[in-house]
């Protein structure tokens, strides 16, 4: 164990984080932190791992720079993707052994959304929860548009002030970001614009940009609205760019939603069992680190490297310790303190009542959530007709809770769960019993039927 443990660290070539956008050279910390497992012992010890500057990527930055993926025998190579896409990408193409993906991208790469080539992606934990916004620019606050908290749950008042906004500002003010298509983003924003009761594919323009171009394309008057993980968020308010306010944090449109999972291929579950554990065990660990109150700030100081995303702490700092300001423009402050702000791993009470519950469990009904979503905007033609075997091959609870309990972490014993009506903007709840009666719930859908009126 001890060659091994000597191997790694040479193999980790301790060059200039100003010569590379990536992470190069384990810290002193990580260096001294002994294998609890040995190497040799796993198929495919050596993993190139991606990951996207955005503030989620904390667990990847701290199983770096504590030495966790070296605890549990790996030799890791984090890889900075461009965007979410090619977290993904990079993942199917093989370029990559494991990374990050967006809500929804595990999912509808199994049902082949959009038309998209079916390729069998898993995931067995999310990395966190919340975490993301939407970002409004300052048109819509001249325009009448304030953060969700004003309006007390008063989604027809929001919808009435967008409305107005939109009657006397040009068709080219309707264009919206988010990171990813077919993704929880743009299904939150759908969810939203359908609840405050506009038509989101009638009246709005949606288009895909990569989380470092938001704030500069937004500057540039290419979008007036974007959806996105922190820092870019913050980084656009009163104070720090000027150039926009906050709306919503996600957690506002739906209370507990999963945002990254970490992603792999179904054949290397298969082809490196061994390899796969000890990928898993050392992220819930990173995941548990960051969770913790006391290294909120230690966490936002280490995201803020060059490597990671590059971004001053002032940025970081916000959506990682949860003293969140959401901006505007009329000299009021509109800060809202919350540890919930992004969940680690820790998941309270008030979110989850499920005995044992943690934000790094997976449920599959949360897939099946994204399925409706997918069916509701005509991504795929009908709610598949195996939605559960889709979930069950897709999102491996059965897997996290083998590996949890080496752990020593219980978790729940089922794998779905009813998402009550106060978790969702709208207060409609999501039973995964009935799918089909949930997603005909909704008058605005894409393919809801339509009355035809003549004179």
């Amino acid at each position: 164990m001890t060659a091994s443990a000597a191997a790694i660290a040479v193999s980790a070539c301790r060059q200039s984080q100003s010569q590379s956008p990536n992470p190069l050279g384990l810290s002193a910390a990580a260096l001294a932190i002994e294998p609890l497992v040995d190497p040799a012992s796993l198929e495919k010890p050596t993993l190139n791992i991606g990951f996207v500057p955005v503030n989620d990527c904390a667990p990847f930055a701290v199983a770096w720079e504590k030495g966790l993926f070296r605890k549990y025998g790996l030799n890791v190579t984090l890889s900075r993707e461009a965007s979410w896409a090619n977290s993904r990408d990079g993942i199917i193409f093989g370029r990559l052994d494991a990374s990050p993906v967006v809500s929804g991208a595990i999912t509808n790469a199994r049902i082949g959304a959009e038309g998209a080539r079916k390729f069998p992606l898993c995931a067995a934990m999310t990395i966190h929860r919340h975490g993301n916004a939407l970002t409004f620019n300052r048109k819509l606050w001249d325009g009448g548009i304030r953060p969700w908290s004003t309006y007390n749950g008063n989604l027809e008042a929001f919808g009435q002030d967008l409305r107005r906004y939109w009657q006397t500002a040009p068709i080219d003010d309707r264009i919206w970001a988010v990171v990813l298509s077919s993704s929880i983003y743009e299904y939150f924003i759908r969810y939203l614009m359908a609840a405050a009761g506009i038509d989101p594919v009638e009246s709005l323009r949606l288009i895909i940009t990569p989380p470092p171009q938001m704030v500069s394309n937004m500057r540039m008057g290419a979008m007036q609205a974007y959806m996105v993980a922190e820092p870019w968020n913050t980084r656009s308010i009163t104070g720090n760019e000027g150039i926009g306010f906050t709306f919503a944090q996600g957690r506002e449109i739906w209370q507990g939603h999963p945002d990254r999972l970490l992603a792999v291929r179904e054949s290397f579950i298969q082809d490196y069992p061994k390899t796969y554990r000890s990928l898993v065990k050392a992220m819930i660990e990173a995941c548990q680190y960051c969770s913790d109150p006391t290294h909120r700030e230690e966490v936002a100081t280490i995201i803020s490297q060059r490597a990671f995303t590059g971004a001053t702490v002032k940025y970081t700092r916000p959506g990682i310790v949860g003293d969140y300001n959401y901006g505007g423009f009329d000299g009021q402050p509109h800060l809202k303190k919350s540890p919930e702000t992004t969940l680690f791993f820790d998941m309270p009470t008030s979110i989850s009542a499920v005995p044992h519950d943690h934000s790094t469990f997976l449920w599959q009904s949360e897939s099946l959530w994204l399925m409706t979503q997918a069916t509701r905007w005509e991504q795929i033609a009908e709610f598949p007709q195996k939605a559960e075997e889709i979930a069950r091959q897709a999102w491996r609870t059965d897997l996290y809770r083998e590996i949890a309990s080496d752990m020593g972490i219980p978790c729940p014993s089922d794998d779905y769960k009813v998402e009550p009506s106060t978790a969702f903007i709208d207060g409609k709840s999501f039973d995964p019993s009935d799918p089909i009666g949930y997603l005909e719930s909704f008058e605005i859908r894409a393919n809801a039927p339509k009355s035809f009126f003549f004179s």
